[in-house]
């Protein structure tokens, strides 16, 4: 098999798997060479030739027909609506989450992020085209959530409805939580190892979550944030195995913008309340809404307000 077609098989794979739920903190520069021609100008944010071609290499990865320029335009300006906008509000996810978010990518697909790179390049996309992709696919939604709520909430009737067709109620599990943090400072990033090791050891001298302040004094730039009751389905994802396989009160620790955290468990139990049916039905419709690739409604809302005020030149 060749690289490409290799290529080709292997993101198909890939996009199928993930849904393409995955995404470049912050603004990513275009790709660009001295050679390169501008396509369209979103504000003051320049498309190239370059840019286009590596989305309508990444369109031809999906498979995808018809006019791959035009469509890989119009692509390329969407995104730069949404990077503006993420931008201009603070809302981008952190390169290191991007990171590995495409590590985890690869490794779904039984591959090392070198040789995920290799493919991407080899098919005339690029790594940091795709992860520029990767981080707009993570941002954008919560940024659509934040503006207009959470799409899709289910209404008492058809909750009743969906219990009275599984004939049970559905049982979840339900953490009262704490967030431990100890803070390494942006300037100071090369402290996260040794902050994580301290974090680590502090785990068993924590005291439980009525005494975590007290705690928190006793170490340097430590701060606690009690998250409230939360259940097993609103747990973020890079946080829900370590909560699930929790011992004695705490999770292991991770390394995240904020610093080496772990999270404290003050509480749980077993709840199978009308709340828990929805919390577990909405979670079951968000799986298969993402294995379908629903759009929320919203996002295209909120996009065309940001191409009516937004100036487009297209060239």
């Amino acid at each position: 098999m060749s690289v490409r077609s290799m290529a080709k098989s292997t993101l198909t794979a890939c996009l199928l798997a993930s849904s393409l739920s995955i995404v470049v903190p912050g603004f990513v520069a275009s790709a660009s060479a001295a050679s390169s021609s501008v396509e369209a100008i979103v504000g003051r944010t320049a498309i190239t030739n370059n840019d286009v071609a590596r989305r309508i290499a990444f369109l031809k990865l999906q498979h995808q027909k018809g006019d791959l320029r035009k469509m890989a335009r119009e692509q390329m300006i969407d995104e730069t609506l949404k990077r503006q906008e993420i931008a201009r509000v603070g809302a981008s996810v952190s390169t290191a989450d991007v990171d590995k978010a495409f590590a985890r990518f690869a490794a779904n697909n039984k591959l090392k992020p070198e040789q995920m790179t290799q493919i991407l390049n080899q098919a005339g996309v690029g790594a940091d085209h795709f992860k520029a992709f990767i981080a707009v696919q993570m941002s954008w939604p919560k940024l659509v959530n934040a503006k207009y709520g959470t799409a899709g909430r289910l209404s008492n009737e058809d909750i009743v409805k969906r219990m009275v067709e599984n004939k049970e109620k559905p049982v979840t599990t339900e953490y009262l939580l704490q967030q431990v943090i100890f803070v390494v400072p942006a300037a100071k990033q090369g402290m996260a190892g040794k902050r994580k090791a301290e974090a680590e050891a502090s785990r068993a001298k924590f005291p439980g979550c009525e005494q975590s302040k007290i705690f928190a004094k006793g170490y340097k730039d430590v701060s606690v944030r009690t998250l409230g009751r939360m259940m097993v389905q609103e747990i973020p994802e890079d946080w829900k195995p370590l909560v699930q396989a929790a011992k004695n009160g705490t999770t292991g620790v991770r390394v995240t913008e904020k610093g080496a955290e772990f999270l404290a468990i003050c509480s749980q139990r077993q709840v199978n309340d009308d709340l828990a049916a929805e919390v577990v039905f909405r979670a079951q419709d968000l799986e298969n809404a993402g294995k379908k690739q629903e759009v929320n409604p919203n996002e295209k809302k909120f996009l065309d307000e940001l191409r009516a005020k937004t100036q487009i030149t297209y060239h």
